[in-house]
């Protein structure tokens, strides 16, 4: 193998990882923008949120929920206009406002294939409701995702719902009723 061959197997292999940890990421900003309390001050208020969710999709994005769990519940959404409206009633205000949120990713698989690529992940998330309900869902996500205008950006969020289940109440014992966390707070 020539140094030339050397040197061009190394930079398709730094591609690749480079290409890999963007894609982390993406779906790691999009799980933090989607927790509650919301950690990122500048991310607090609902139109500023979804812009930045949405900013991480392609123009033509497709975000989907699948399965028989899923189907009727979230639908198919194509385009960031579609997008920008479901996420807008996502994050819906409501009486009484949830407490938490928090998004786990694990089981990841990533393969890139040049200026596209796909990624799995088996998604865990608790939330604790005010008027006592918690909950904790699992779903497995199938993403893709590609390059526009050279920055790696969400191509398609599909999900796959796992289960639904009740915690019980007041299972926690404390919780935050703001995220300091980003602002240097105590």
């Amino acid at each position: 193998m020539t140094l030339e061959d050397r040197l061009a197997t190394l930079e398709a292999k730094v591609a690749d990882l480079s290409a890999e940890a963007d894609i982390r990421r993406i779906i790691s900003r999009y799980m933090w923008l989607c927790d509650v309390p919301m950690p990122e001050p500048d991310a607090e208020a609902r139109e500023k949120r979804i812009e930045l969710i949405v900013d991480l999709y392609t123009e033509d994005a497709e975000w989907e929920g699948v399965g028989s769990y899923y189907d009727n519940q979230f639908g198919q959404k194509k385009g960031k206009d579609a997008l920008r409206k479901h996420f807008w009633g996502f994050f819906e205000p409501q009486d009484p406002a949830m407490l938490l949120n928090v998004h786990f990713l694990t089981t990841e698989h990533i393969e890139v294939n040049g200026d596209e690529a796909t990624g799995s992940w088996v998604h865990f998330q608790p939330g604790i409701s005010p008027d006592g309900p918690s909950l904790r869902r699992s779903n497995r996500l199938y993403n893709g995702f590609k390059k526009e205008n050279g920055v790696w950006k969400m191509s398609r969020y599909r999900t796959e719902n796992n289960f639904v289940g009740p915690l019980p109440n007041n299972w926690w014992e404390s919780i935050p009723s703001e995220s300091v966390l980003v602002r240097g707070g105590k």
